[in-house]
């Protein structure tokens, strides 16, 4: 830029504040992006006049996969704008790399009056994107994220090439070495592959005969967790020497705990025979014989045994989830604060929104659960109250407003009177930035 954009000035009685925004996508021990991130949004602000208040650090979360909104540790300060008068990033590909999340992270710079800061390493200003900012600005900022989205694109075919060819050979390409295992150096003395990681390989082979002996899995998945066993993305963190836990739904664990859900995916996948799996499925040569990337922990027949041991403990089909429901991300839980998610109900036609804090391995004291069309419909009448539309809504309206409901737990029992809706005194609507209702 030739011209510096002018920041909004603030209240005399104060400095414009800042927040800095750090994103990564993958975090090694190695990286040093973080660090060089942070002393570019320093410079940023300081070469602006800003005061950095704090920051918003979304490390191991993609750009591609996931909005500004979207994000665990950005997205609340999204949702506080009141807090700050500007984000300052080092670089545009920190912040989006899409064109439609630009445009998203532009119009809510001019609705909540918060002005984006990018860094430009190869200029010696950063661009400034005040609230009121002209075309010429915009347009920069969406050449910008265009290029961006392109080259995630580039990144994303090269890699899918390159595990595919991994995939093809039976090598370990990356990414989370399945529970029983560890990697070690491929025998061809090129790359990597895996063998049994005993320590891990023993826990498979206890829980496969607690399956067979009648055990169910929440009752294994208690064993795992009072006995200390770290779950999968621990263990894989240990054998990376990376510490344990990390964030999930907008908390911090210093390490994750054991659920039946985890134990099935573990018990589920074709990995446990050696096989190289993608996508849930076994990985196929020419002709049709599996892709081996290891030693197998079960032979053919044990694994296929278990299959029909946890086949015939499933409760039968399930109708079809929705794809994506309106309130995933919108919809909490008043006893725990968590996420709640849909949930089919077998042989009815409709579901529920319900606390899911046991899949999460905690506990809520208060599970609330209500039926999911009278929740739609409850958020979708308040939120063409406040903004005073008749218009579609969608959930990336919520999402990007800030919208949050609150739900309850609801007394059992009660008569017809409780078939006709939703108890609204169970239900509190709020909007970043406006009171609660």
């Amino acid at each position: 830029m030739s011209e510096r954009s002018p920041l909004p000035p603030p209240p005399p009685s104060r400095p414009a504040r800042a927040l800095g925004a750090v994103r990564l996508s993958n975090v090694t021990r190695v990286t040093t992006s973080p660090g060089r991130q942070r002393a570019a949004i320093q410079s940023c602000a300081e070469h602006l006049g800003l005061t950095l208040i704090a920051e918003a650090a979304d490390l191991g979360v993609s750009a591609r996969k996931s909005s500004p909104f979207e994000r665990p540790s950005l997205a609340p300060w999204l949702q506080r704008s009141a807090e700050y008068d500007a984000i300052v990033w080092s670089h545009v590909d920190r912040a989006v790399r899409s064109v439609v999340h630009m445009s998203q992270l532009i119009e809510w710079g001019q609705q909540h009056t918060t002005t984006l800061v990018f860094g430009l390493p190869e200029e010696e200003q950063p661009l400034v994107v005040p609230p009121l900012a002209g075309s010429e600005v915009i347009l920069r900022c969406m050449g910008l994220a265009h290029a961006a989205e392109q080259e995630a694109r580039t990144i994303s075919a090269r890699l899918t090439s390159a595990h595919e060819a991994l995939r093809a050979t039976g090598r370990y390409g990356g990414g989370l070495v399945p529970f029983g295992y560890k990697k070690t150096p491929h025998p061809s003395g090129v790359g990597w592959c895996l063998a049994p990681d005993p320590e891990t390989a023993e826990v498979v082979r206890t829980v496969v005969n607690g399956v067979h002996s009648g055990l169910s899995l929440v009752a294994l998945a208690r064993t795992l967790e009072d006995a200390g066993i770290p779950v999968p993305r621990d263990r894989h963190a240990q054998l990376q020497g990376r510490p344990t836990g990390g964030r999930r739904h907008g908390r911090d664990f210093e390490r994750f705990r054991w659920t039946g859900g985890s134990l099935s995916k573990i018990l589920r996948t074709p990995a446990l025979m050696g096989h190289r799996v993608h996508k849930g499925e076994s990985v196929r040569a020419p002709d049709g014989s599996p892709v081996l990337i290891g030693l197998p922990l079960l032979t053919e027949k044990e694994f296929h045994a278990l299959q029909q041991v946890l086949d015939a403990r499933s409760t039968g089909p399930h109708p079809r989830r929705r794809e994506t429901s309106l309130l995933i991300g919108i919809a909490h839980c008043a006893g725990c604060r968590g996420r709640m998610y849909f949930a089919t109900r077998k042989a009815y036609a409709y579901g529920d929104y319900v606390c899911r804090a046991s899949a999460r391995g905690t506990t809520c004291t208060a599970p609330a659960a209500i039926r999911a069309s009278w929740l739609d419909e409850y958020a979708i009448s308040r939120y063409r109250e406040v903004h005073a539309t008749a218009g579609e809504v969608t959930r990336e309206q919520f999402l990007k407003h800030g919208v949050r409901v609150t739900v309850a737990k609801g007394r059992s029992g009660g008569g017809p009177e409780r078939l006709a809706g939703p108890d609204t005194s169970r239900l509190t609507f709020t909007i970043a930035g406006l009171p609660s209702t």
